[in-house]
């Protein structure tokens, strides 16, 4: 089943505002990462198109003004991206949560985010890093920055390649290698 362009035209024709960003969820369109999201979060006035199975007439992507992917896969339909674009930019929005809870997330900064911890300090023998209860911010802040870079690195090492590293990220990413590489390589 393929969206025939008459009903989304006359969808548009009734909600489409000066202010107005018409998005159509696509396998094919731009990959929506985090940036996207906070551009999207400042817009006026937010349309998603959701077609079904074998998505849209050609003539309905002439009608949009972003086609956006949320990942290299195919679903069903376009519901599943629109709910994850609609909660990725609703937590944008001023007044949806703590605006320093979006600060040091992952990706915000470039960076997967640091690991998290809570009570109780020690749990089936995994302990709390004693610096995330020192009190010390500095130690903690640089504990958190180490932390992110060491995740990325790991997980997703593209990402520091995407970004400008600082001179304290440099020194702290020199450190993680010394760290990971084993007794023999750290002498040579």
């Amino acid at each position: 089943m393929v969206l025939r362009p008459e009903p989304v035209a006359a969808a548009l024709a009734v909600l489409r505002r000066p202010q107005s960003t018409v998005i159509l969820p696509d396998p094919g369109g731009e990959v929506f990462a985090q940036p996207r999201a906070h551009d999207l979060a400042e817009r006026g006035h937010l349309i998603i198109i959701c077609p079904r199975y074998e998505g849209v007439d050609q003539r309905i992507r002439s009608l949009v003004d972003l086609e956006l992917s949320i990942g290299d896969y195919v679903l069903s339909g376009g519901e599943i991206p629109a709910l994850v674009m609609v909660d990725t930019i609703l937590r944008l929005l001023p007044g949806a949560i703590d605006a320093e809870s979006t600060a040091e997330e992952s990706f915000t900064t470039g960076l997967l985010e640091y690991p998290q911890y809570t009570r109780p300090p020690d749990f089936d023998g995994l302990a709390v890093p004693p610096v995330l209860t020192s009190g010390h911010h500095e130690a903690v802040r640089k504990w958190r920055l180490k932390e992110a870079l060491r995740r990325t690195m790991t997980r997703r090492p593209e990402m520091l390649g995407q970004r400008a590293t600082t001179k304290e990220e440099a020194k702290l990413i020199a450190e993680i290698r010394g760290e990971e590489a084993g007794p023999d390589e750290r002498t040579e």
